[in-house]
């Protein structure tokens, strides 16, 4: 069971980092304000950084899926979605709680102004839905492989 929930984690976090600034789907993103503060090379770019680990961890584990997971698999995994969560935490959550960073609020605000966000706004920073969504994924990601972990399976 957990390994399939940590499946099914896998492929959402990766279908969001491949697609979330190429597809609209509104009002969880806004692909045309995403286009007007980069260019399509500097999006590339953040889609190939921010999934590479992921999706690569994502292919291992489909590989392994029937002849079960090594355990170097689940300490890859460990390493891709913690320098995922770490990167979560610096880009939204440390300037959201933390350390404001204007410079970066109005850079958000540009890009995420006018998509879905449930939590209030602080220090300039309105985290959205697909993003909380997407850092609630990793963090739960990253507790589902420690548990695997722990407990030997």
């Amino acid at each position: 069971m957990r390994l399939h929930t940590l499946l099914g984690l896998q492929i959402f976090q990766v279908a969001i980092l491949l697609l979330h600034d190429w597809i609209p789907l509104p009002p969880l993103n806004d692909v045309r304000a995403a286009r007007r503060g980069h260019t399509l090379g500097m999006i590339a770019l953040g889609t190939a950084i921010s999934s590479l680990f992921p999706s690569i961890g994502l292919a291992l584990s489909l590989f392994h899926l029937r002849s079960g997971w090594p355990q170097w698999l689940h300490f890859y995994l460990l390493a891709a979605y913690g320098f995922l969560f770490v990167g979560e935490l610096e880009a939204w959550w440390v300037p959201y709680l933390v350390s404001p960073q204007p410079k970066r609020a109005v850079e958000y605000e540009e890009m995420y102004g006018n998509t879905y966000a449930f939590l209030p706004r602080r220090n300039g920073i309105r985290i959205n839905a697909l993003h909380f969504l997407l850092h609630a994924a990793t963090l739960i990601t990253l507790l589902l492989v420690v548990s695997l972990l722990v407990t030997g399976r």
